[in-house]
């Protein structure tokens, strides 16, 4: 079974993103969750956002960081939205990582200096997500599958960003139950 280290996304660390980390520990898997915001969880994305800057997205990811160190060699990286930062970080730099989980964003691999052969990913995101689609992470999610050679691209139909915080209103259940069963077998395959 897998260990995993898993990012909150910008409203915080939500019943939502603790509801995922369970689906991950019902199926066997060790799961951390570490609190980038302090105990800070925001009603919107627009507020969760204005605090990540405030705080510096240089400090996110050194808490990122922070939080992996003490963790067995080996974790599978895994990130929310903002919380892909980290995750895709030090997928791409800490050395022995089993695998990436890069829901609802994914950053340019380039930012973080190329995508290590060795490491398997998987990325989800909705197919008309503004966010996604506009933004340039389905535009970083394409190169990344189209260069790593054991990536995943899985899009769901609709518009919503957060959609498998069950937390939320953008919340799309199917979709949600689809993406956790398609971690859960990832999961299984990289552990």
């Amino acid at each position: 079974m897998s260990e995993v280290l898993l990012f909150h996304h910008a409203q915080g660390l939500t019943e939502g993103v603790r509801a995922f980390a369970d689906e991950l520990r019902k199926a066997g898997h060790t799961v951390h969750v570490p609190d980038l915001y302090e105990g800070r969880v925001f009603g919107t994305p627009a507020e969760g956002v204005a605090h990540a800057e405030e705080t510096g997205f240089g400090t996110i990811l050194e808490r990122g960081t922070a939080a992996a160190e003490g963790l067995p060699a080996g974790p599978v990286l895994a990130g929310f939205s903002l919380g892909v930062l980290p995750a895709q970080r030090l997928a791409q730099t800490r050395p022995g990582a089993k695998g990436a989980l890069l829901c609802h964003a994914c950053v340019p691999e380039a930012e973080f200096g190329g995508w290590p052969p060795a490491v398997p990913v998987q990325i989800h995101g909705m197919d008309a997500d503004p966010v996604f689609t506009a933004e340039g992470d389905l535009d970083a999610a394409r190169a990344l599958t189209a260069s790593a050679p054991d990536a995943e691209l899985f899009l769901y139909p609709g518009t919503g960003h957060l959609f498998a915080d069950s937390t939320l209103p953008e919340y799309d259940e199917e979709a949600a139950v689809l993406l956790t069963r398609r971690a859960v077998e990832f999961l299984a395959r990289v552990g």
